[in-house]
């Protein structure tokens, strides 16, 4: 208490004193915990409901790739055939795809937590809502990975990799290539490291970073067969808006006028009532005369 509370920041001596700002408080580990026990319950269950619309998926992803055919904008199957025939590339590539989601994004959320809990829950909120739609995604627009159609090579499986690929192919829902989480949690690591850094310096490398990881992680999910273009886009695009969305129900002014809006009808409705009490009691008295 009294070395957060009670320092004092410096001043000259005459003036008054003006008291530290209070660092900010880590969210607890039990409610964090409980979070991604939530998101692992709703994917599980979204899984679940894969093998149903199985159909669905496959032909909603050659739906995708003719789309892309057409504007000319389909580079998954020169990035996976050249990829596949690079060896020791497509084994460190397949282990990028498989390690970096998880190893670069938890550790991100964990540096933050420990170490600048100013910041963590407002970037806690933009993962987790970015996860939610994803996920409603998943269930409304199921999409089998190009490595799943005729001419695709699934890289990661014919690479090895550190043998994850058999632990991701078990667990993970193998027809939501729609969005690109890969991509969503790369851009949610870029704006983390852009609101770590502090200094002219390591503003320049949170930039490059912002720049390299997603550009890096779209080559890696197209070449090893996992996503198509529009995956990766819209992949950006639910981290874009998860962010834009807790802006908007979190800044003051939106809340502000929420509870201005909630008093005014609540204003309105006791004006009502008096205004309907005042009538009554003129009509009682009209009678009793």
């Amino acid at each position: 208490m009294a070395g957060v509370t009670s320092q004092l920041s410096h001043v000259p001596s005459g003036e008054a004193p003006i008291p530290a700002v209070p660092r900010a408080k880590r969210s607890p580990i039990l409610l964090e915990l409980a979070w991604v026990i939530f998101l692992v319950w709703i994917y599980d269950w979204v899984q679940d409901l894969a093998p149903l619309r199985r159909k669905e998926a496959f032909r909603n992803a050659r739906a995708i790739l003719s789309f892309e055919k057409r504007t000319r904008l389909d580079p998954e199957l020169a990035l996976d055939h050249w990829l596949a025939q690079q060896h020791v590339l497509g084994y460190l590539t397949s282990n990028f795809y498989a390690i970096a989601i998880f190893a670069v994004t938890f550790g991100f959320a964990a540096w933050i937590w420990w170490q600048r809990p100013d910041i963590y829950r407002p970037l806690r909120n933009y993962i987790v809502l970015a996860n939610l739609i994803g996920f409603a995604v998943f269930w409304a627009y199921p999409v089998a990975p190009p490595r799943m159609l005729h001419g695709f090579v699934d890289v990661v499986l014919e690479t090895g990799g550190l043998g994850w690929h058999d632990t991701l192919v078990r667990h993970a829902d193998q027809l939501a290539a729609m969005p690109s989480m890969h991509l969503g949690y790369a851009v949610w690591c870029s704006l983390a490291a852009w609101q770590l850094a502090r200094s002219r310096a390591t503003k320049v490398v949170a930039l490059v970073f912002g720049v390299v990881y997603p550009l890096l992680t779209t080559l890696a999910v197209m070449a090893t067969g996992n996503h198509y273009l529009l995956d990766v886009f819209a992949g950006a695009a639910t981290t874009a808006v998860s962010v834009v969305v807790i802006k908007v129900v979190t800044a003051p002014g939106w809340r502000s006028g929420r509870r201005v809006g909630k008093c005014s009808a609540a204003a309105g409705q006791a004006e009502g009532s008096q205004s309907l009490a005042g009538a009554e009691s003129a009509e009682m008295a009209d009678m009793s005369g």
